[in-house]
C-alpha cells in the first residue's frame, strides 16, 4: 500500500471519530486492503429531514459506486449554518480534493464557499448562490418551474373564479424567490384567480399541516394549492382530510419515487401533480469526477430538466426513467452531428464557430457545418436536409425565438436528438429539443445594470440612457433587455431614453447612435448596448459628434471579444459583460454523454465573467478570443 493510499485511509479514519460523519466507500467487490483511494470528496448536506435532500445523498452514493478508488464523506448541518461552516472547516482539514455542499442558507454561506473555491472545486447543488465564486452549479430552473405551475394553476381554474393558497419553502431563498416570480408572471394575466393566502412552511410537512389548519379558519374556500415541495402539498393534503374538506387541487414541487414521494401521490390521486427533477446527486459526482481528471467542457451552471407529472402521465414518466437509451445509439463508433450556424454578424460569432470547429475534432464527432446567413428559412431548410440525412444529433443557434416548431417535430418523428446553442426558442414544449447550451441573458442584462448602478451610486440627477439592442425577436434582445431593465426599474432616476434594434453589426450600431445623437444630444450619459460589434460602432458615432466615449457618455456592452478589450484599454469603453462564446467543448461533451445513456439537464451554462477599464489588463493575458 503506497503512502498516499496510508495517508486517505487515515482520512476517512479520523473524519469518522471527530465529525461523527457517514463516510461512503466505493469497493466493487475488493478488499480495502488491495484497494487505492484516488479522490476524497465531502459532501456538505444542510441537513437529513427533507425528504428531497435524502434523496440527493442516496443518488450521490450510487453514482459513486461507479467510481473505483472514490471515497465521499458526508456531515449532517443539521439545518444550522454554523455547524455547516464548521462541517466544510473540517472537511478541508481532512484534504478532500473536491467540495459538494447543499447550502442550507445560500446568502449566509457565500464568503465561506467563496473562500473554499480558492483552494479546491466546489460544486454547488439544489440552491443557488449569487455571483460566481465556485466551479459549477447544479440545480432546478426554478422560474421554469414556478412558471409551470402558474400555467397549471390557470388550466385547472379555466375561467371560473378560483381561491389559491401558496406554500412556500424556507423565507426568501433563493428557490422559493425565483418560484414565486415565475408563478406570479403567469397569474398575473388570470384575474379570475386569487391569492388569498401565502404560507411559509419551511420545507416541513407537519408544518405546512398546522398552518393550512389555521389559513381555513380564515378562508374556508380553497380551491387550489400549490406548494414548493410534494412533503408541504402532503401536509395540505392532510389538512383537509382533517377538516373532511374533498376536492381541492393540490400541486407540489420535486416528483421524487418511492412511497409518500410525489410520484406516488399523483397515482393515488393525493396530488393533482407534481414537477419531477432529478435532485443532481447523480450529476454532481459525474462532474466532480471529470473536474478531478481535468476534462474539457465543464460548464458553470446546469439546469436539471423539469417535468409537468399528472394522472395522465405519471406512469408513461415512471417506465421512461427505468428505460435506457436507444442501445443503437450508445454502440456506434462515430457520432454525427449536423450543426446549422445562425450567421457571421460579428467577431463573437466568428470564435463560437471555430469553437464548434475545433471541438469536434478534439471529441472525434464528425461534424457537417451549414451557415444559415441570418435568415430563418436557410436554417430550417438545413435542418430538414440533416433529418434526411439521418445524422446522429442536429444543433443550432436559431435567428429568432419563434417559427421552428414544425421542423423540430419532424427532427423528433425522425429520433434525432436536437440541441439549442447560444440562443433559445420560446416554444411550450421542451420536449422538442434535448437541451440548450449558452449564456444566462437575462443575467449579463442584471450584471450591466449592477455596474451602472453601483458606478452612478449617489446621483440624484436624472441618468438618461440610450439602448441598442440585437436582432429583433432573438433571445439574447429580447432577455438582456428584460435583465437591465429589471434592476433599474425600482430607480426612478434611471431612464431609457430610446431602445432600438442595431442587429448586433457594428455599421447598424453607429448608424442607430448617430440618430440617437441627433435627437437627444447632451441629454444622453449611457449607451447600453446588447453586443461589443454595436457599441463599437457606437463609439465612432460619439467621437464623429466632438464627444468622448467613456466619459462624456458611459458605455456598457456585452461580449467580451478583443476589440472590446482594446476599447477598454483605450479608455473608450466602461464595461463588457462576458458572454462566452466558446461553447464548443460543452456542446460535445453534452453529445458524448447522451450517447453513453446520461441524463442530458435542460440548460448548460458556460463560464463568464464581467471586464471593466480597471480589471480589462489582468485578465486579456488569459482571453482565448
Amino acid at each position: 500500500m503506497g503512502f498516499r493510499t496510508k495517508k486517505r485511509y487515515w482520512i476517512i479514519f479520523l473524519a469518522i471519530i471527530i465529525l461523527g460523519v457517514s463516510v461512503y466507500k466505493v469497493t466493487h467487490g475488493q478488499n480495502k486492503s488491495d484497494e487505492g483511494t484516488e479522490y476524497v470528496i465531502g459532501v456538505s448536506q444542510a441537513n437529513l429531514t427533507e425528504p428531497w435532500r435524502v434523496a440527493m445523498n442516496d443518488e450521490i452514493r450510487k453514482e459513486a459506486d461507479q467510481h473505483k478508488g472514490l471515497h465521499v464523506i458526508f456531515t449532517d448541518a443539521a439545518h444550522s449554518n454554523d455547524k455547516q461552516k464548521q462541517d466544510i472547516d473540517r472537511l478541508l482539514d481532512f484534504g478532500i480534493d473536491l467540495l459538494i455542499i447543499s447550502t442550507n442558507d445560500s446568502e449566509n454561506l457565500k464568503p465561506i464557499i467563496a473562500e473554499v473555491h480558492k483552494k479546491i472545486p466546489v460544486i454547488v447543488l439544489g440552491r443557488a448562490i449569487d455571483g460566481y465564486d465556485y466551479t459549477l452549479f447544479i440545480g432546478p430552473a426554478n422560474e421554469t418551474i414556478g412558471r409551470n405551475a402558474g400555467q397549471l394553476v390557470a388550466d385547472l381554474a379555466g375561467d371560473k373564479p378560483a381561491n389559491l393558497v401558496e406554500i412556500q419553502g424556507l423565507a426568501e431563498s433563493p428557490p422559493v424567490l425565483e418560484r414565486s416570480k415565475g408563478f406570479k408572471e403567469v397569474l398575473q394575466n388570470h384575474p379570475n384567480i386569487h391569492q388569498v393566502d401565502k404560507i411559509v412552511a419551511d420545507w416541513n410537512r407537519d408544518k405546512a399541516e398546522d398552518q393550512i389548519l389555521e389559513a381555513i379558519k380564515n378562508h374556508p374556500q380553497i380551491d387550489i394549492v400549490f406548494a414548493h415541495s410534494d412533503a408541504m402539498a402532503l401536509g395540505a393534503y392532510r389538512a383537509f382530510e382533517k377538516k373532511g374538506i374533498r376536492g381541492v387541487k393540490i400541486i407540489g414541487v420535486d416528483g421524487l419515487k418511492g412511497e409518500n414521494g410525489g410520484l406516488d401521490l399523483v397515482r393515488r390521486n393525493i396530488l393533482t401533480g407534481t414537477f419531477a427533477y432529478r435532485t443532481g446527486g447523480k450529476e454532481s459526482i459525474q462532474n466532480a469526477m471529470d473536474i478531478l481528471e481535468g476534462k474539457s467542457g465543464i460548464p458553470k451552471k446546469i439546469l436539471l430538466r423539469v417535468n409537468k407529472i399528472t394522472e395522465e402521465n405519471v406512469e408513461q414518466y415512471v417506465q421512461t426513467q427505468q428505460k435506457t437509451l436507444n442501445a443503437l445509439l450508445q454502440q456506434k463508433n462515430h457520432i454525427e452531428l449536423g450543426f446549422v450556424q445562425v450567421g457571421a454578424e460579428s467577431s463573437w460569432r466568428a470564435a463560437n464557430s471555430a469553437s464548434i470547429k475545433k471541438a469536434a475534432q478534439d471529441f472525434g464527432i464528425d461534424l457537417k457545418f451549414k451557415n444559415a446567413n441570418q435568415s430563418m428559412d436557410n436554417q430550417i431548410q438545413a435542418i430538414r436536409n440533416f433529418i434526411r440525412e439521418r445524422v446522429d444529433v442536429i444543433a443550432f443557434s436559431p435567428v429568432v425565438q419563434n417559427g421552428y416548431e414544425d421542423v423540430l417535430r419532424e427532427a423528433k418523428m425522425a429520433g434525432i436528438p436536437v440541441i439549442l446553442t447560444d440562443r433559445e426558442l420560446n416554444l411550450k414544449d421542451d420536449s422538442l429539443w434535448l437541451t440548450s447550451i449558452g449564456a444566462d441573458f437575462q443575467e449579463e442584462g442584471r450584471r450591466a445594470a449592477r455596474w451602472l448602478l453601483e458606478q452612478t451610486k449617489g446621483v440624484r440627477k436624472d441618468i438618461n440612457i440610450v439602448e441598442l439592442q440585437g436582432t429583433s425577436g432573438s433571445s439574447p434582445a429580447v432577455y438582456r433587455k428584460k435583465g437591465f431593465e429589471e434592476l433599474l426599474k425600482n430607480n426612478s432616476n434611471y431612464h431609457i431614453l430610446a431602445s432600438k434594434s442595431a442587429d448586433f453589426t457594428k455599421e447598424a450600431g453607429r448608424r442607430v447612435m448617430k440618430e440617437y445623437l441627433k435627437k437627444y444630444g447632451d441629454k444622453i450619459q449611457v449607451v447600453f448596448a446588447h453586443n461589443d460589434d454595436m457599441a463599437l460602432g457606437a463609439i465612432e458615432a460619439i467621437e464623429e459628434a466632438g464627444k468622448r466615449p467613456g466619459k462624456d457618455i458611459l458605455i456598457i456592452s456585452v461580449d467580451g471579444t478583443k476589440e472590446a478589450f482594446n476599447a477598454l484599454f483605450a479608455g473608450k469603453l466602461n464595461l463588457t459583460v462576458e458572454c462566452n462564446p466558446l461553447l464548443g467543448p460543452e456542446l460535445m461533451k453534452a453529445i458524448t454523454d447522451y450517447m453513453e445513456g446520461k441524463e442530458i439537464p435542460v440548460k448548460i451554462i458556460p463560464k463568464e465573467g464581467i471586464f471593466s477599464q480597471e480589471n480589462a489588463k489582468r485578465d486579456f493575458i488569459n482571453r482565448a478570443y
